[in-house]
C-alpha cells in the first residue's frame, strides 16, 4: 500500500500505489484540510504507507483510506434539496 502520488482534485484525496491501484476519498473526512488553498492541498509528502501535509503538520494512512476511517469531527456536507 505504498504510495507513489497523491494529490486533491474534485473534492476529494487521490493516491496512486505502487501496485498500480488508485485509490480516492473525500476531503470532508479531513476536516484538518478545510482552511488549506488549493496550492496547499497538493503540497503533499509521501510517507511509506500514508501522505503528509507539511501546512498543517498532519496526514493519513493508505490504510485509513482503504477501512473508510474519518479523522475526528469529520461531517458530511449538508445536500442541497
Amino acid at each position: 500500500m505504498r504510495p507513489v502520488r497523491a494529490w486533491c482534485a474534485d473534492s476529494e484525496v487521490h493516491v496512486a500505489l505502487a501496485d498500480g491501484r488508485v485509490i480516492a476519498t473525500p476531503l470532508w473526512w479531513y476536516p484538518f484540510l478545510s482552511k488549506l488553498n488549493d496550492n496547499q492541498l497538493n503540497d503533499i509528502e509521501l510517507m511509506y504507507e500514508g501522505i503528509w501535509w507539511t501546512a498543517v503538520d498532519e496526514g493519513i494512512s493508505v490504510k485509513s483510506m482503504f477501512l473508510g476511517v474519518k479523522a475526528p469531527g469529520a461531517k458530511a456536507p449538508e445536500k442541497v434539496a
